[in-house]
């Protein structure tokens, strides 16, 4: 059901964005723990090692019990308003675009809207829609999840006007162009890789054996969201690091800090510093929460639009009655 299906017009393009928006809401709920966590290794200068001298994660257990211990539970939703704000707005737009997209493919040209291919396209161009429209979210969520104790920010609003006044408006798109140069393939394979595993699976699963279609729908994306993130991971490294820009009197308590002054300048300092393996901290972390995110994602959103086919099927018959 993701993407437009001419056999299937059940789904309207507010349809698509209302699920969307709830799918990106549960799946927030769910994962940012290991968003949190993902971060935290991301920003780190020193090697992910308890061998290494003023290192302050070495790994995932080791670092859900220094964050417990020193921060709370809570800690580990830090930062969860803009990140609601963020998955809310970012699946609207994202699952919406899709949609019209495919949409537009199917009426205006000659390429099967179910291609994985053009679902590669689309996926890529929705996703970098939806990201010029909540990257300023982003960089809020990015900063209140890296902050430490004390904090910098004490709510939404503070860090709002406090980044205006100290930073000026462009502060709020701080690693935009690594995000756009990441997003579009991440979300162009989440898409295409999902598309091909469904069909793959219509394949080889007998149709007695087709009832479970959440679970495959769960599994499909989970395998897909490993697949995009281990290929593009160190953008979305690299946008990280930018995003914290300016803010490394925060960063003190977590170990060493840089300042970049821009993509490439990161992508050199990250190299002589840290090495190849530097592009891929936390991806352990960021794995976890790609398949948790990116099956929870399409299985909600595959979800809500089963409910809402199924309202409208359900309200049809009262309408033609009445």
């Amino acid at each position: 059901m993701v993407g437009y299906d001419p056999e299937a017009k059940c789904v309207s393009t507010v349809e698509a964005a209302a699920a969307g928006s709830a799918s990106g809401f549960v799946t927030r709920v769910l994962i940012s723990p290991l968003d949190v966590i993902k971060i935290r290794f991301q920003l780190q200068i020193e090697r992910l090692s308890s061998k290494t001298p003023g290192a302050k994660y070495h790994g995932i257990l080791q670092a859900v019990r220094r964050i417990f211990q020193e921060e709370g539970m809570l800690a580990f939703w830090k930062g969860h308003v803009p990140a609601q704000l963020l998955s809310v707005g970012y699946g609207a737009v994202q699952f919406m675009a899709f949609e019209s997209l495919t949409k537009l493919v199917h009426n205006v040209t000659s390429y099967n809207a179910r291609n994985s291919f053009v679902h590669f396209i689309c996926g890529g161009l929705s996703a970098c829609t939806a990201t010029v429209a909540v990257q300023p979210v982003d960089t809020l969520r990015t900063r209140f999840a890296a902050q430490g104790e004390p904090k910098i920010y004490h709510n939404l609003h503070h860090a709002v006007v406090t980044m205006y006044q100290t930073e000026g408006p462009r502060t709020f798109y701080r690693g935009l162009t690594p995000t756009i140069i990441a997003v579009f393939p991440y979300a162009g394979f989440q898409f295409s890789f999902y598309n091909i595993l469904q069909q793959f699976s219509e394949q080889m699963i007998p149709d007695e054996g087709k009832e479970g279609g959440n679970v495959k729908n769960l599994v499909c994306g989970s395998c897909a969201g490993i697949i995009s993130k281990t290929l593009t991971y160190p953008f979305d490294l690299i946008k990280k690091r930018l995003q914290v820009g300016g803010f490394e009197h925060a960063r003190a308590a977590f170990g060493q800090v840089r300042i970049y002054r821009g993509l490439l300048d990161c992508i050199r300092q990250i190299m002589r510093e840290e090495g190849p393996g530097g592009f891929f901290k936390g991806l352990s972390p960021s794995l976890l929460k790609a398949a948790a995110s990116t099956g929870l994602i399409f299985f909600t959103y595959e979800l809500f639009c089963s409910l809402l086919c199924a309202l409208k099927n359900a309200d049809s018959p009262k309408r033609k009655e009445g």
